[in-house]
């Protein structure tokens, strides 16, 4: 009988290890409801996902239309990024001069080569072509004031329709009390853009490197390709800093990283907008700009699957599974194969 329960009856070890699992269990669950209830005691906030403005055109007024003019003026038109009163300013500071005399003055100038009859139509035209008219000193290093580093609004990666560039004219006109001549709209921005959308088409994915950078607009905001931005990090030295995989990250996901001293104002549906290839292409340039002034075009090298890990940030797990196998899919949204 003794031999029996000594077979059955837990050994002092076997008892202390229980004890310990259970002391373990019960601290994992205390810690568990602390966290929990921590978290209940902190304010809740509720984001609101983006909604498209709505215009009542039957109220619409010229002056409630320079009011949304300004709003696309500080907002999805990213003028304010560039177009600043000196020193901070890589644009001419247009909120602080009066535009309709400025445009009477330019189209005068012998300078000028565009079509535009009134001042109305040269504001439009600067914004559909600014290389038409480059102000003095303010043009692309190097091209003598022949070339703009503004980008097409009407383009990606801005892409303001008729009706909101018309808006940002009619706010232009009205800040310094000059009437405002533009038509009032029949159909709202959103309806524009569509219809706009149906008749263009989508736009050609960029042949190079280069092209891309233009089309998206990144010498906007960047030193890069012979401009100077005082807006974003330079991108002349790149290649030195970040490695690839932290180059296209910073390009999909740029809030994931922030530059020391700069605001997080980078657009963020650059990878909706980019093709695969476009995005490999400025890749593959950049990680080649080591600061020399020299950019050295190889091969982009396939980005594997792995962890960015940067001094001061930890970005989550970078998906880009389907990057290779999509390279000959230049035309799919570079966001499928890039999730942040």
């Amino acid at each position: 009988m003794s031999s029996e329960q000594s077979n059955t009856s837990a050994t002092p070890l076997e008892k202390t290890e229980t004890n310990v699992l259970l002391k373990v269990i019960g601290f994992c669950v205390a810690l568990t409801l602390v966290f929990t209830g921590v978290a209940n005691l902190l304010p809740q906030v509720e984001g609101e996902a983006p909604v498209d403005k709505e215009i009542d055109l039957s109220s619409l007024t010229p002056e409630s239309f320079a009011a949304l003019g300004e709003e696309l003026f500080m907002g999805k038109g990213t003028c304010t990024l560039c177009h600043k009163p000196p020193p901070l300013g890589r644009a001419p500071d247009i909120q602080g001069e009066n535009m309709v005399a400025i445009a009477e003055e330019r189209l005068k100038d012998s300078r000028y080569k565009g079509e535009a009859k009134s001042t109305a139509d040269y504001i439009l035209e600067s914004m559909k072509d600014p290389s038409i008219y480059v102000v003095k000193d303010w043009g692309v290093a190097g091209t003598n004031d022949s070339v703009s580093p503004m980008p097409k609004v009407h383009a990606a990666p801005i892409e303001l329709s008729d009706v909101e560039m018309d808006a940002v004219i009619a706010y232009l006109q009205h800040k310094d009390g000059n009437d405002i001549t533009v038509k009032l709209p029949t159909e709202a921005p959103v309806s524009d853009k569509k219809a706009e959308a149906d008749s263009a088409g989508t736009p050609a994915p960029a042949a190079n490197a280069e092209d891309a950078i233009k089309k998206y607009g990144c010498q906007a905001c960047h030193n890069l390709l012979g401009t100077k931005s005082p807006v974003g990090p330079s991108l002349d030295d790149i290649g030195s800093r970040l490695d690839p995989m932290q180059i296209q990250e910073s390009i999909i996901d740029p809030a994931a990283v922030l530059a020391e001293g700069f605001a997080d104002i980078m657009p963020k549906d650059f990878a909706d907008k980019m093709t695969v290839k476009e995005l490999k292409m400025i890749v593959d340039l950049l990680v080649n700009n080591k600061g020399d002034g020299a950019v050295t075009k190889t091969a982009t090298p396939k980005i594997k699957k792995t962890v960015v890990e940067p001094a001061k940030a930890e970005p989550s797990e970078t998906k880009t599974s389907e990057v290779e196998s999509k390279e000959e899919q230049s035309t799919e949204p570079a966001t499928k194969e890039n999730e942040q």
